[in-house]
């Protein structure tokens, strides 16, 4: 099958080098050609550009860091729709939120494209393992005609509903681990305050009820000072945002949320932006006078 994908950073690089393995014919492009290297050497194929990406490919990926650079590689000059075919089929990876799927969608109609919305989630490691949960929004006769592809990429595939419902899905998934991210950061550093050892309370709390994966990434991580991405930040800020836009335009209070992505923007304008999420939780260590590390 012929495939274009774009974007190969942090998540893309594993889920394009899966797809080549998985003996597709594919063609790739990123604003970095570096990080293409490896790709490239594994037997892909270099493409100068979105649009000569789409040109060659019959179904085409993007993984992107927000909804404006989706936006942008797809309607922009020497974009997706300036080369693509039409039947061409189009799944954006990246977490964007329903309007701005829709309008992709209803410029790609125009060229005969169908357009699917397919957020992943399961971090790089998950990138990198081919576990990642793909959560995807369309026409379900696309999603059944490449489903083998996107069963490469990740083991958890679902199809969740029309066209922007993976992207609900996907934005609700992340605003429940950014907000469980700062509620952990509150109580670790209770605890290991009133004087517990970290792994004492990861232990405890992962065989009791307050057991939750998103602080598996703790022992390696927060208790050893490890803020390398990861997912970062910027990113877990981006999509707290994307929540409460999208509780205003459904008039969904968020009291909550709007509290959550204050503590992003407070993070970020510390210059913590290009960090991991866990890094969140230095917000709370310099409030309470307390770091939560392991201690040999």
């Amino acid at each position: 099958m012929k495939v274009g994908f774009i974007g190969v950073g942090f998540m893309g690089q594993h889920m394009a080098k899966h797809i080549v393995d998985g003996g597709h014919d594919l063609t790739i492009y990123d604003i970095s050609e570096t990080a293409a290297k490896e790709l490239i050497t594994a037997g892909a194929k270099w493409a100068p550009s979105p649009s000569k990406v789409a040109a060659v490919s019959e179904v085409i990926f993007t993984s992107l860091p927000t909804p404006q650079d989706v936006e942008q590689v797809v309607m922009g000059e020497g974009g997706i729709l300036a080369g693509a075919l039409e039947g061409t089929t189009f799944f954006d990876l990246s977490t964007t939120d329903p309007e701005t799927i829709s309008r992709i969608s209803n410029a790609a109609a125009q060229k005969g494209m169908s357009v699917l919305d397919a957020p992943v989630s399961g971090g790089t490691i998950g990138a990198e393992q081919g576990t990642l949960c793909v959560m995807v929004g369309g026409d379900k006769n696309k999603y059944d005609d490449y489903k083998s592809v996107l069963d490469l990429i990740g083991n958890q595939v679902v199809y969740c509903g029309n066209l922007g419902a993976g992207a609900v899905c996907k934005i609700v998934n992340n605003l429940i681990g950014m907000t469980l991210g700062v509620v952990l950061s509150e109580a670790f550093s209770l605890g290991v305050k009133a004087g517990v050892d970290p792994m004492t309370l990861y232990n405890a709390v992962s065989m009791s009820s307050g057991e939750t994966r998103q602080m598996h990434t703790f022992p390696t991580g927060l208790f050893e000072g490890n803020f390398e991405p990861g997912f970062k930040l910027d990113l877990g800020s981006k999509d707290v945002g994307l929540a409460t836009n999208l509780g205003r335009s459904l008039r969904v209070p968020m009291d909550v949320s709007n509290l959550i992505q204050q503590k992003y923007v407070e993070a970020q304008n510390k210059g913590w932006g290009g960090q991991s999420t866990v890094a969140i939780a230095k917000l709370q260590e310099e409030r309470a006078g307390v770091e939560i590390r392991q201690v040999d």
